[in-house]
């Protein structure tokens, strides 16, 4: 019997009788990450309430920064902002922010987490109160810095409580709390945007988190158990790495937020915000890896799933601020939309989403279900959505992007939550302050990103696009002549050629969202390894014959019929046949311990009946050899 997994995991190596005909033959799942026994913990209702206080926090950081960037058009009309200045009053916001959350973790852990979320909460409810009494507006832009900071100590909390607090058997279900703040609260900004500034007043853009907070702070002080204080921890505090990492991290982001009015590295500016900002996160990032007290630890990139998961996280974040954006742009610039007339569109997403995240909760507390196929799954949906998208026309109106928006629904809690069962999974509290920041941040940095990527890649293809278009025109002379001397004249053929500009460059964004989440998909066949449920100890027993390894590989063999399996087959067998010939003991190992290759002995087991570690008493790559050679010298 191998014993490769019973050592990951602590457990003994199960005994197998010897009469396959009276117990069938067992085999450990392959590669499964070793998992702490979970504890015995129970949910009382009084935790619950302050779970759901911490929830709600996180929220209101979310919608305080959403709906105020969708009401900047009306902020700036009723404070007399231009449009230069009210870009740079979102990415000092933006900067503070993310940055932020690199070191809020450590003060909540030194602060204890109820005092340091009460304290964020009342601090953000009292800036985002006074924001729009602001005299002038270098004042505004300090409140809005100053809100920037306490909003961004608020969603690492909702992790570490509960990694901390949650039973495993309901684990999952507060992992889909979370994923509100990634899905939910961003798609019901544009709602919350469109009531405030079309029915009651801009001011409620900064006011509406005073009486959600209010809630979150006695949810949270009747709920949350009291943590003593470790202020002890300043002693050791890391101020090379507060010095790197925060500038770093705020000079990056604003050079993604205004790259695109500033024309990119075209502008002195923006070359100092990316080459210093990148220099600093570099000299962050080694600082971290040898100081004794970080706020990154960059040793649990060790973990194909954690690494897997930050991976994946930053191209679902691209995909889920591309796929809501690229919508309601378009319908800005073509139709003239408002907030008001779009939000129809994301309450078809936001409303549904609080039904399906528990959905797929419980789906992926199932021991059967594969996580890694529930993440395909739903990124084959936003591949389809994509592709769907790039067929855009200038006569597309809200209703046609329905049923786009819809597969939205089900995709993103699929893959979210899937990113969060990959890095949660087997992860000890002591380390849910790293994982909380380092997921946090790199969440809200992707943000960025994307936001970066869509204004720049939208505003270079419309360009080029409008450059074509002109170029056809002015080479078809009959036509731009009877353009011309139509009733509207210029003005009507100038508003055509936008029109079409937008309609091209939105079918790229697609494209290139269809791209990302390709990319994403290709990484999920080679990267992460099969995980259980947090209420599973151990992985499940499997009866022989039955494969534990990656999800594709559990097909029959007729249906590895795509060109990247059979290259890759046909790779191995070469490399194989040449070992062999060379009187090599053992193939390459790196090759070897692919998942592809340990569980090549399962996948078809009839077909390699003689390689088990019971007749060769070996495991791991030497299996797979077995499992080869046995394949080449067996006559066909």
């Amino acid at each position: 019997m191998s014993t490769d997994n019973a050592l990951a995991t602590g457990a003994q190596a199960p005994n197998v009788a010897a009469s396959p005909a009276s117990v069938p033959a067992v085999v450990p799942a392959t590669a499964a990450p070793a998992q702490l026994a979970p504890t015995q913990a129970t949910l009382s209702l009084r935790l619950a309430i302050g779970l759901v206080g911490m929830l709600l926090a996180s929220l209101l950081a979310i919608l305080n920064e959403q709906v105020t960037a969708l009401s900047m058009a009306d902020i700036q009309g009723a404070l007399s902002i231009g449009h230069d200045d009210g870009t740079w009053l979102t990415a000092l916001f933006e900067a503070a922010n993310v940055a932020t959350m690199v070191f809020a973790p450590w003060f909540g852990i030194t602060f204890t987490l109820k005092r340091f979320t009460i304290g964020a909460v009342i601090a953000t409810m009292l800036l985002g109160f006074l924001c729009p009494f602001a005299p002038n507006l270098p004042t505004l832009y300090v409140l809005r810095v100053m809100q920037g900071v306490a909003g961004g100590c608020l969603p690492p909390m909702l992790i570490i409580v509960a990694l901390r607090y949650l039973p495993p058997k309901v684990k999952m279900y507060g992992l889909a709390g979370y994923a509100l703040t990634a899905t939910f609260g961003p798609a019901l900004g544009t709602p919350l945007a469109a009531l405030w500034t079309e029915y009651v007043g801009w001011q409620m853009a900064f006011w509406q988190i005073v009486p959600l907070g209010l809630v979150c702070c006695v949810a949270i002080q009747q709920g949350l158990p009291p943590d003593p204080l470790k202020l002890e921890r300043l002693k050791d505090f890391n101020w090379s790495g507060f010095l790197l990492g925060f500038p770093a991290v705020a000079m990056l982001v604003i050079g993604l937020l205004l790259g695109d009015r500033l024309d990119w590295l075209d502008s002195g500016f923006i070359r100092v915000m990316f080459i210093g900002g990148g220099l600093l996160l570099v000299t962050f990032l080694v600082n971290e890896w040898f100081h004794p007290l970080p706020f990154f630890k960059l040793q649990m990139l060790s973990r194909r799933n954690f690494t897997h998961g930050l991976t994946t996280l930053m191209g679902a974040v691209i995909l889920l601020v591309g796929v809501a954006a690229i919508p309601s742009q378009y319908l800005a610039k073509v139709h003239a939309y408002r907030p008001l007339q779009t939000a129809p569109l994301s309450l078809l997403v936001a409303l549904p989403l609080l039904i399906t995240l528990p959905l797929t909760a419980a789906v992926l507390s199932l021991r059967r279900v594969d996580h890694r196929w529930v993440m395909a799954i739903g990124l084959c949906l936003m591949i389809s959505t994509c592709l769907m998208g790039s067929f855009i026309t200038s006569e597309w109106i809200r209703n046609d992007f329905y049923w786009l928006q819809s597969l939205q629904i089900v995709a993103q809690p699929m893959v979210i939550l899937a990113i969060l069962m990959g890095v949660t999974t087997g992860l000890p509290p002591t380390e849910g302050p790293f994982a909380s920041a380092m997921f946090n941040s790199l969440k809200t940095f992707s943000a960025a990103v994307a936001t970066g990527l869509i204004e720049g890649l939208g505003t270079d293809r419309e360009r080029l696009h409008s450059n074509v278009l002109v170029d056809h025109l002015g080479n078809h002379a009959l036509v731009t002549s009877q353009s011309i001397d139509a009733t509207p004249g210029l003005g009507e053929l100038a508003h055509r050629i936008h029109e079409q500009a937008v309609v091209l460059a939105s079918a790229d964004l697609y494209r290139v969202m269809a791209g990302v989440a390709i990319a994403l998909l290709l990484l999920v066949l080679v990267l992460p390894v099969r995980i259980y449920p947090p209420w599973c100890t151990t992985p499940p027993l499997l009866v022989k014959g039955r494969s534990s390894c990656h999800p594709l590989l559990a097909l029959p063999s007729g249906l590895f019929v795509s060109p990247l399996w059979l290259s890759y087959s046909a790779l191995v067998h070469g490399l194989a046949r040449a070992c062999q010939a060379a009187r090599i003991p053992n193939p390459p190992t790196m090759l070897m311990s692919t998942p592809i290759s340990r569980s090549w002995h399962r996948v078809w087991p009839a077909r390699y009946p003689t390689c088990s570690s019971r007749t060769t008493n070996q495991s791991g790559p030497a299996n797979c050899w077995c499992a080869l050679t046995t394949a080449i010298s067996r006559p066909r």
